[in-house]
């Protein structure tokens, strides 16, 4: 069968498929084939996923190509872009290369240090280099929820990353590399966690607590995702988890514990997220108001 013998583990590029004999263009075009990039095709009962997207890009991408960035770090298990998101490319200086839809090329030097191959033959960037292209390329809250997620994995450290912020200033988007790489904690267990902290930081606000323990009169009552202490402030995100089975049940308890020993709670959900500039002054306001006034 032409996926298992000539595609890329499902990923297949149509027009190969058609000269060879495997399939007609007929059954191409109207056959139950997804269509991932321009002219690459995949198995239908492949997860729509950025991997997959990653796949197809491999197979389009000239030899001195190599998956970059949020793609790269895809590779590596970190928390993917969605499947309608760019594949990241980093091509060297002189390729004309500039890929189909859907595909994000840039161009920059990328030694054989800087590359690795997976067990499919994908090259990509090692974990070091891909951490300096989405510190780079990448807005800085989408960044730093990233690189906290590659310490977080262990696929980095904090003295690699202090290494690299001492690149030379000349170094390719060296400022912007280093202003995120200044922001980076590890113990962040989300990129919503992330996204949050970095606002805030950004926003001119005091540094929260992250993964806080709350003990009231020596008993323990949750950990919490962001928290000021000394306001007695948490901030908590109800990702898609919350709402599945008993969740809500155990979470709206937990936290309604907290709120009787007298904390304030403000919780976020996805949506509150597409307004992080109202996030920041709810917190900000938060911060300003003394527990217990009002």
């Amino acid at each position: 069968m032409y996926l298992r013998s000539l595609g890329l583990h499902g990923v297949f590029i149509g027009a190969h498929a058609v000269s060879e004999g495997v399939l007609t263009r007929h059954q191409l075009q109207n056959g139950p084939y997804l269509r991932v990039l321009h002219g690459v095709y995949a198995d239908p009962s492949l997860a729509r996923d950025h991997g997959l997207r990653c796949r197809a890009a491999a197979l389009l991408m000239p030899a001195s190509a190599v998956l970059a960035g949020r793609s790269a770090a895809t590779l590596m298990g970190v928390p993917a872009p969605g499947y309608g998101d760019p594949v990241t490319v980093v091509v060297p200086p002189g390729t004309k290369w500039r890929g189909p839809g859907g595909v994000r090329v840039h161009t920059a030097d990328v030694p054989t240090s800087d590359v690795l191959i997976d067990e499919e033959g994908i090259r990509h960037t090692c974990p070091r280099r891909t951490a300096w292209d989405v510190a780079a390329l990448e807005p800085i809250g989408t960044a730093v929820g990233v690189l906290d997620a590659m310490v977080r994995m262990r696929l980095l450290d904090v003295g690699t990353l202090q290494q690299m912020q001492e690149r030379p200033v000349a170094a390719w988007r060296s400022r912007r590399a280093r202003r995120a790489f200044g922001l980076v904690d590890g113990r962040s267990e989300s990129p919503p966690e992330s996204w949050v902290r970095v606002a805030c930081a950004l926003g001119g606000l005091p540094a929260p607590v992250l993964q806080y323990e709350v003990v009231e009169d020596g008993a323990w009552l949750a950990r919490v995702d962001l928290a000021w202490p000394e306001q007695r402030l948490i901030v908590e995100y109800d990702g898609e988890h919350h709402f599945e089975g008993l969740q809500i049940v155990k979470d709206d308890a937990r936290l309604a514990a907290l709120v009787a020993a007298g904390w304030r709670v403000i919780r976020l959900s996805a949506a509150d997220l597409r307004h992080m500039d109202d996030v920041v002054s709810r917190i900000a306001t938060a911060l300003r108001t003394r527990p217990g006034a009002g």
